[in-house]
């Protein structure tokens, strides 16, 4: 069993394929985009696989795939059944936009993929390309259909930004009426690559539940899973659930049990520091697997107590400098 300084069991990896994205959400990057990393700079997927079944055998039980955009990595899928082969993986999930990922929902149910968190934040076609500078809104929605067409369960996360899309919270929570989904609603970060300026949070996870009540006052808390990090509720009468994370609040920060490998290797043991190791530069040194799990392990040992301790030992005290593409989502 993986646990690092404060007793915290650690049990899940958010593994980023790509920095990549067919997506320009403004919060998350500048409309041209990021610079990108070239091939070289990211880890192989050997060297994934490597340090997945390292990891795997130290404690990990659950690995999400995120990216920027997962799928716009080729041969993704050919690491996903490589993958999911690992022995004592217990789960293996995926967060995708949707863009690529209907025709591959037939695939994905093959490899035993039993959830996908789609990014969604609007319901509204107009709505979406302000908010992603892309037309792909129909696609997304087609990814949707698939996914539950398919049974896979689907989490929607939905960033919610003053003056952008607000006015679809309450659509949004509607869609559980008839839907097996669990709409999740995420407070803004500052990860946006320098794309915009953060003016700081507006719309928190208590005001975002009070502005659901005004329409479902009988909303009703549900009993949150070990390590949660949303706060889960039901309207009584519908098929799917809402949540509520509060990613820039970080309530659930002494629960952790998440660690993040970017496409670049670099280990975070939390969401807001800067990086605590490079994984792909030690693999390149020669390091063997004990000398890698001896690193490992010495991270967890040193792990920051909460997201704000993290965030104020960063050597650049600023994350606005990175996106949430180049960090996992």
């Amino acid at each position: 069993m993986l646990k690092d300084n404060h007793g915290r069991r650690i049990n899940y990896l958010r593994l980023a394929v790509t920095d990549r994205c067919n997506l320009r959400c403004f919060y998350c990057m500048p409309e041209e985009g990021l610079n990108w990393l070239s091939r070289e700079e990211l880890l192989t997927y050997e060297e994934m696989l490597r340090t997945c079944a390292l990891l795997v055998k130290m404690g990990i039980e659950k690995i999400r795939i995120t990216g920027g955009e997962p799928f716009v990595r080729k041969d993704l899928m050919k690491f996903l059944s490589a993958l999911s082969k690992i022995s004592g993986l217990n789960e293996l999930t995926i967060t995708t936009n949707g863009v690529l990922t209907a025709p591959l929902v037939p695939g994905l149910k093959k490899l035993g993929i039993k959830s996908v968190n789609l990014s969604l934040d609007t319901l509204d076609a107009n709505r979406f390309f302000t908010i992603t500078h892309r037309d792909e809104f129909n696609k997304v929605m087609e990814t949707l259909d698939q996914l539950l067409k398919y049974d896979i369960e689907v989490k929607i996360n939905a960033v919610v930004m003053d003056g952008k899309n607000t006015q679809d919270i309450i659509p949004m929570v509607e869609m559980t009426k008839d839907m097996p989904v669990s709409v999740r609603f995420i407070e803004e970060m500052p990860f946006n690559g320098e794309g915009h300026i953060y003016s700081g949070l507006k719309w928190d996870y208590i005001r975002i539940l009070d502005e659901i009540k005004t329409k479902y006052p009988d909303v009703r808390k549900l009993q949150d899973e070990q390590y949660s990090t949303s706060y889960n509720y039901n309207i009584p009468g519908h098929k799917g659930d809402i949540g509520v994370i509060a990613a820039y609040s970080r309530t659930f920060c002494g629960t952790c049990n998440r660690i993040r490998i970017t496409p670049e290797g670099v280990l975070k043991t939390c969401l807001y520091d800067g990086g605590v190791m490079n994984i792909k530069d030690l693999i390149r040194l020669g390091f063997s697997d004990d000398e890698l799990k001896g690193k490992l392990q010495e991270a967890m040992n040193n792990r920051a107590k909460d997201g704000w301790e993290a965030e104020r030992n960063r050597a650049f005290n600023d994350p606005a400098h990175e996106s949430m593409a180049t960090i996992g989502g």
